[in-house]
């Protein structure tokens, strides 16, 4: 039986991965619609005939990675259940502690190595490939260096959260899913709040912007806006890749505005301040907050259908799989899998919600700003250094796009019309 449900498994992810494969590479069409050729739309104005082909190629293959990324962890989880590896984990920290904290610690270590080995080579090829199409610039050392930091910092946060979240479901056997909802908000709250200034800083380097003058302009448009930021940061990026970005991160005290350095060496002064006001309009029309709530809320449907899942679930295979309820650590697995695909159904709303707040930040900047122009080559440069294709395939879109495609975004931007102040 374990052999059947194991090659069944392997058989629909390998006609799954024939599927999208097929999908990308020969049934979409991305070009650009005849209407908007030899417009600002169009990449082949702002693109040479070799970078065409690159991000063409490039986008290809980083799209079929990300579909098979996904089904792959999920294979993973499962044969954990159904090959006994799971309770063997637990059997293994129950014979070295009797303390459920130290069970704990020690079934999640092998978990997180173990995941860590087998998801590794579907994590270096795309470092390859970022690579080979001059995206990373990143040598393989640093590369492994964050490998190990993210393995760590994952570890130590995912010991907390399921120490807390298996002494729950111990306590309140039924219910243990809205307790653990409860908890979940003011975690993640915290979470947010130390991002910027305890985790973010184990990976990179930040410090103030040295362009003082640059600064002074931001801090103008953030005064502007009733903003209460003091400083800019700027963050070391071009020894790992040439890619473009800047964001604000964390909340209250602890927010920041970051720019990476390749940003500040390749945009221009009018560019620069298009994304931040783009990234202001997102504080001003307070989609944090929006973006909390949506998370309170969908986290709660969540946990509530990820407990009457694993339930069914596990009253129906746990014998085979030698877990004997929920509440046994070896069911991890199961809740791993069962959210993971959750949050994969749930990925093309949260996308859409999050592609309606980026083109209410877009337009924000515009009328910050009123500078199209920088706003359409700010675009034009991101398509560029990120070898992004500008009309993505439609599931591409709805499962990897949390902003509007480039041509959704530049089109926006030329048929805008700035209303008078």
């Amino acid at each position: 039986m374990i052999r059947k449900w194991a090659l069944r498994a392997i058989l629909a992810y390998v006609l799954f991965g024939i599927v999208m494969y097929a999908y990308l590479f020969y049934m979409v069409d991305t070009s650009i619609p005849e209407a908007l050729q030899g417009t600002k739309v169009d990449p082949a104005t702002f693109l040479n005939s070799r970078e065409l082909m690159l991000s063409e190629e490039f986008s290809q293959i980083r799209n079929l990675l990300f579909f098979l990324a996904t089904p792959y962890e999920w294979l993973f989880y499962f044969f954990l259940l159904i090959f006994g590896i799971s309770s063997a984990f637990e059997r293994w920290a129950d014979n070295t502690s009797k303390f459920f904290v130290i069970k704990i610690s020690i079934y999640l270590f092998w978990l997180s190595l173990i995941s860590f080995i087998i998801m590794f080579p579907l994590s270096y090829l795309s470092f390859m490939i970022s690579k080979s199409y001059n995206i990373s610039t990143q040598i393989f050392s640093s590369w492994m260096k964050d490998k190990f930091i993210g393995f760590w910092v994952e570890y130590g946060t995912m010991l907390l959260i399921i120490t807390v979240l298996y002494a729950l479901m111990r306590k309140f056997k039924k219910r243990w899913w809205l307790a653990a909802w409860v908890l979940s908000i003011p975690f993640s709250i915290f979470m947010m709040f130390i991002q910027p200034v305890l985790i973010d800083p184990l990976y990179n380097d930040f410090y103030p912007l040295k362009d003082k003058e640059l600064e002074t302009k931001i801090l103008a448009m953030a005064d502007e806006a009733n903003i209460p930021a003091q400083h800019v940061y700027e963050v070391d990026m071009s020894s790992k890749t040439n890619s473009l970005n800047a964001y604000v991160t964390g909340v209250g005290s602890n927010s920041r505005i970051v720019l990476w350095d390749t940003t500040l060496e390749r945009l221009t002064d009018e560019e620069i301040l298009f994304i931040m006001a783009h990234e202001m309009g997102h504080y001003v029309e307070k989609h944090i907050y929006i973006g909390i709530a949506g998370y309170v809320l969908l986290s709660l449907v969540g946990l509530w259908l990820t407990a009457k899942i694993m339930e069914w679930w596990i009253a129906r295979r746990g014998k085979s799989w030698k877990v004997k309820s929920v509440m046994n650590i070896s069911s991890l697995p199961a809740f791993l899998l069962v959210t993971s695909v959750l949050l994969f159904v749930a990925s093309p709303l949260t996308n859409w919600v999050s592609r309606y707040q980026e083109t209410r930040a877009d337009i924000y900047a515009i009328e910050m700003t009123e500078d199209k122009e920088a706003g359409v080559k700010t675009f034009q440069s991101l398509t560029k250094a990120g070898l992004s294709q500008v009309n993505p395939p439609s599931l591409v879109k709805l499962f990897r796009y949390g902003h509007p495609t480039m041509l959704e975004r530049i089109q926006m931007i030329e048929e805008y019309q700035i209303k008078e102040k």
